[in-house]
């Protein structure tokens, strides 16, 4: 197996990266498993975030590097709260937190109409070789929904309680994990970048 780091601690995203990675001979581990400390997300895009990230993670392990940026963009609020979708309550004064963020995105589109009220996940994911690649693999997909006035279901995380699936019926909180993990803009973007991968290793 060849060992690549993720540049994340999340063990969800851990567990999704290395099943679909294992058949191409790969084996993940988290970058927290090397004392590596998250990056400064320095950057005012999805893309820049993720390429900082990887290159952070390869810099500090000597290892190819993985990681995704990702976060909701609401149309009605001019596309926030975009990169700072994890830490959007806290920005605004707030105490952080997936509910945090939720009441205060939810307050801000108070008075809006529904028809504004749309709104997509995105998500970038990069893939470096090492710290000073200067061709990182890079892909990015969405997925398109809109916000609720108030949460509904009980699974996922972040803003999916709010976030309303038309073609499914319901929220990303609601489906199937094995459904979300096809619809989802993550799993849109790892499925995309596999091809890739494969024709880099063989």
């Amino acid at each position: 197996m060849t060992n690549w780091v993720l540049a994340s601690g999340n063990a969800g995203k851990l567990r999704e990266f290395n099943r679909l990675l294992s058949p191409l001979g790969i084996e993940v581990q988290a970058q927290g498993d090397f004392d590596v400390e998250d990056a400064d997300e320095t950057g005012l895009s999805f893309i820049e975030n993720a390429i900082l990230k990887a290159r952070h993670a390869a810099a500090h392990t000597g290892l190819p590097a993985l990681a995704d940026d990702s976060g909701i963009e609401i149309d009605a609020l001019n596309g926030a709260p975009g990169i700072y979708s994890a830490r959007y309550s806290a920005m605004k004064g707030g105490e952080g937190g997936d509910k945090a963020n939720i009441d205060q995105v939810l307050r801000e589109l108070a008075e809006k109409p529904d028809a504004a009220r749309t709104a997509r996940f995105q998500c970038v994911l990069a893939f470096m070789r090492h710290a000073t690649d200067p061709s990182p693999l890079i892909v990015q997909r969405a997925w398109e929904g809109e916000i609720l006035d108030a949460p509904v279901g009980q699974g996922g995380f972040g803003y999916d309680p709010v976030f309303y699936v038309p073609e499914q019926g319901c929220t990303a909180a609601e489906l199937d994990a094995e459904v979300k993990n096809r619809l989802s803009h993550r799993g849109q973007a790892i499925a995309a970048l596999l091809p890739q991968l494969h024709a880099l290793l063989t």
